[in-house]
């Protein structure tokens, strides 16, 4: 935030003025006491205003000579002098966060991730550092902060958000000139509660058995999810045009009512896929969903309209786009239950079709195009899920050995 009047929230002419005449200090320490101390201005911005105030602060005990205190006292005073502090540090986390992290940084992102930044900022980040000028969030402040989140009840994972969106926001400050360095960076998360776990995937016959017991058009959904590896955004925002003899292309997406370019520009492409999938599209414009209201039941289209800038997927009542969290409450997560595979969700879909193109012997460059990974190191660490048969084999062998020993 470039601070300024409190009606119009910009820098006044006053402001500037004062950046571009910034005051070099080299006040007199003074010793009271068993102490020295120093007194020095420093800037702070209430409502938006600059306000310059003198600030008391202990040096050393009085014991230490009045040379040695000077030095002390020159490093202190060293960043402002030097203008290594700017101006809008003084600014408080919430007073940045609030004026210009959320109205000018956060509209640049999907809205999933808005929503998680939002919840975020509110719960963990606002309560430890609302009320702190955003100099004083210094590397020792933030890890003091994470340090002590090793006692709390929170996930490995959720450690990770907490970071990815404090620096998110501090990194902002940076490139708005507002602090020189990102205290996030080179931070260290606490130790992990637990190892890494094996992610699951879902076998050919738990696919089979799901798809028997999810009504259309969300079974198709799941299909061409699990054998294309698309994100539920891909799918909702699917049109007619995209879809091909042999391939589909991904232009668009659309998270729960907001709409943009896809993931990133690896994610922007042409896939080819197998009949199977495009069958099972086309299908739908011969389907008719049954939607319950009241003690009647209802007969809709599973496609109102098929032409190039219409939907794939569409609301059976409204022909609207489908939120991808309703169709995995309603739909897919019942389903699983049913057949005692609680953990299925959309990334398990996704993840089920990179193990399976690893099982079936795919080059890892292939699989990261399939998946449209900006980076192979993310299909092979996070999506694919697979013990190579030469390890089994080699297990094998040793429980055999293990067992011959046993006899003799």
């Amino acid at each position: 935030m470039l601070v300024g009047e409190a009606n119009t929230g910009k820098p006044s002419k006053g402001d500037f003025e004062s950046m571009a005449r910034r005051r070099f200090q080299s006040p007199e320490p003074i010793c009271e006491g068993n102490w020295w101390y120093l007194l020095y201005w420093h800037d702070e911005f209430q409502n938006g205003r600059r306000v310059r105030k003198r600030k008391r602060e202990k040096l050393a005990p009085a014991t230490m000579p009045l040379r040695e205190v000077k030095k002390i006292a020159a490093e202190k005073l060293r960043p402002m002098n030097q203008g290594l502090i700017p101006l809008g540090s003084a600014s408080t986390f919430e007073d940045y966060v609030e004026s210009t992290y959320i109205p000018v940084v956060l509209p640049l992102m999907a809205k999933s991730t808005r929503d998680r930044s939002r919840s975020v900022i509110a719960l963990h980040l606002k309560p430890a550092f609302g009320s702190l000028a955003l100099r004083d969030l210094t590397p020792l402040t933030v890890q003091r902060f994470f340090s002590e989140m090793a006692n709390s009840t929170l996930s490995d994972e959720s450690n990770d958000k907490v970071r990815d969106v404090l620096s998110s926001v501090l990194g902002s400050a940076v490139r708005y000139g507002l602090l020189v360095k990102n205290p996030v960076e080179g931070l260290r998360l606490p130790r992990a509660k637990r190892g890494r776990r094996s992610k699951p995937f879902i076998t050919v016959q738990q696919f089979h058995a799901l798809l028997e017991v999810i009504a259309e058009p969300y079974a198709s959904m799941v299909f061409v999810a699990a054998l294309t590896g698309l994100r539920p955004s891909d799918l909702v925002g699917l049109r007619w045009r995209n879809v091909h003899a042999d391939s589909i292309v991904i232009d668009e997406r659309c998270c729960r009512g907001d709409w943009g370019a896809p993931k990133s520009d690896a994610s922007n492409a042409t896939v080819p896929v197998v009949p199977d999938v495009i069958a099972r599209i086309h299908r739908l414009k011969t389907l008719s969903i049954d939607v319950r209201a009241g003690r009647a039941i209802r007969h809709y289209p599973a496609v109102k309209s098929d032409g190039p800038n219409d939907l794939v997927f569409q609301s059976p009542t409204k022909g609207a786009p489908m939120r991808d969290n309703n169709v995995l409450v309603r739909h897919l997560k019942p389903a699983a239950r049913k057949l005692g595979i609680e953990w299925v969700n959309w990334q398990v879909l996704r993840r089920s079709f990179a193990t399976s193109l690893k099982i079936a012997g795919a080059d890892v460059k292939d699989a990261q195009a399939l998946m449209r990974h900006s980076r192979a190191s993310t299909t092979l660490d996070i999506y694919q899920q697979f013990v190579p048969e030469s390890q089994r084999r080699a297990v094998e062998s040793l429980g055999r050995l293990m067992r011959t020993g046993a006899v003799n």
